[in-house]
């Protein structure tokens, strides 16, 4: 195929379907880019434009971001998910105001070196801020060059990989490079989805080996499938006379890492005697709440919640500042299933 061609069909096709009203398209700077890159992967732009907004009111530059407490931006990131992204834009934007005087970089190698940024991500923040011929290798675009190229193989292997990323260099054109990179994104999102893909509308039809050959519902290939395993816990909300929940700090890295959840037990264990024994605190009265399930990339957590209410007000509970009798609506960075719950219990409340 043509690479020139097929380029120049996508421009066309982006000059009139492309989206081009999106928030952060507007007044495209790098750190704006960046942000919304960094929001996108793995989530929908529906989902991602009210967090992007509240996100960039709050920490409108690389020097608010930098200054702020890590709590308060996994507070702007709760509920979004995958929350190594809001740690590590935390750290980048430190790094960038130590080490590039405030100023987001304009070389390659110094934006994949940032924390939480890849090679893809790092062309597409360039490329769409600055209009640098850099290529890009999202999801999206692995999907329409399987399609396209006919290329079989599961695109998260490294040999697979390594052709895509050859391919989609010889395809970027010299010129209107920050177009055509959206271009083959929104192609990706709107058009040659996963499922369903809008095939009579696609300015590709018509050179792309999948559509001829059939197999538009068989690539990309998909990733091999293991059996996602399941863990359990309990989820304690312990609350005090005032009415008050009890948050812990979880560690700094893993699973919800920095983020504000509820004290856990095993599941099985005698919460009452553990929270006597490990917090000091009496418990009057427990409500077991019907289990739910909280699914991660790589396993489902089936959580059992319990309402504990407390004898008395408690003394001074502050283990080297891993606990905070929560309010409801204070400002605090809550892993989702923690958010819903509390969200919940005030439900509950007469």
């Amino acid at each position: 195929m043509d690479t020139k061609y097929l380029s120049q069909r996508l421009l066309s096709w982006f000059d009139q379907h492309g989206r081009k009203t999106l928030p952060w398209q507007h007044n495209p700077t790098p750190y704006r880019v960046w942000i919304s890159e960094v929001m996108l992967q793995q989530t929908q732009v529906a989902t991602v434009i009210p967090y992007y907004q509240r996100f960039m009111a709050r920490f409108p530059d690389i020097k608010t971001l930098a200054e702020a407490e890590l709590d308060e931006v996994l507070s702007h990131w709760s509920g979004l998910g995958y929350y190594a992204r809001g740690r590590n834009l935390h750290a980048a934007a430190k790094i960038i105001q130590a080490d590039h005087a405030g100023t987001f970089p304009y070389q390659l190698s110094q934006v994949v070196a940032l924390p939480g940024i890849g090679r893809s991500t790092a062309g597409a923040i360039l490329s769409l801020s600055t209009s640098a011929r850099h290529t890009i290798l999202d999801g999206n675009v692995k999907r329409v060059l399987a399609r396209c190229f006919v290329i079989e193989g599961w695109p998260g292997k490294s040999s697979v990989e390594k052709a895509m990323w050859q391919l989609a260099e010889q395809l970027t054109p010299n010129k209107r490079v920050a177009n055509y990179n959206q271009a083959i994104m929104d192609l990706g999102a709107t058009c040659c989805t996963r499922s369903k893909p809008q095939c009579d509308s696609c300015p590709l039809a018509t050179c792309c080996g999948a559509l001829e050959q059939g197999q538009v519902e068989t690539l990309p290939t998909a990733k091999p499938r293991k059996k996602i395993p399941v863990r359990t816990t309990q989820m304690l909300l312990i609350r005090n006379m005032q009415g008050e929940v009890l948050l812990e700090k979880r560690p700094p890295t893993g699973i919800w890492g920095g983020l504000w959840s509820l004290p856990e037990v095993a599941q099985g264990e005698a919460t009452e005697c553990w929270c006597e024994e490990n917090l000091g605190l009496k418990v009057a009265s427990l409500e077991e709440w019907p289990l739910r399930r909280h699914t991660f990339s790589h396993f489902h957590l089936d959580i059992t919640p319990q309402l504990l209410q407390l004898k008395s007000n408690p003394t001074q509970i502050n283990e080297a500042g891993r606990h905070v009798w929560y309010k409801m609506q204070q400002t605090h960075g809550l892993a989702a299933p923690v958010a819903r719950l509390i969200e919940e219990l005030s439900r509950r409340e007469p």
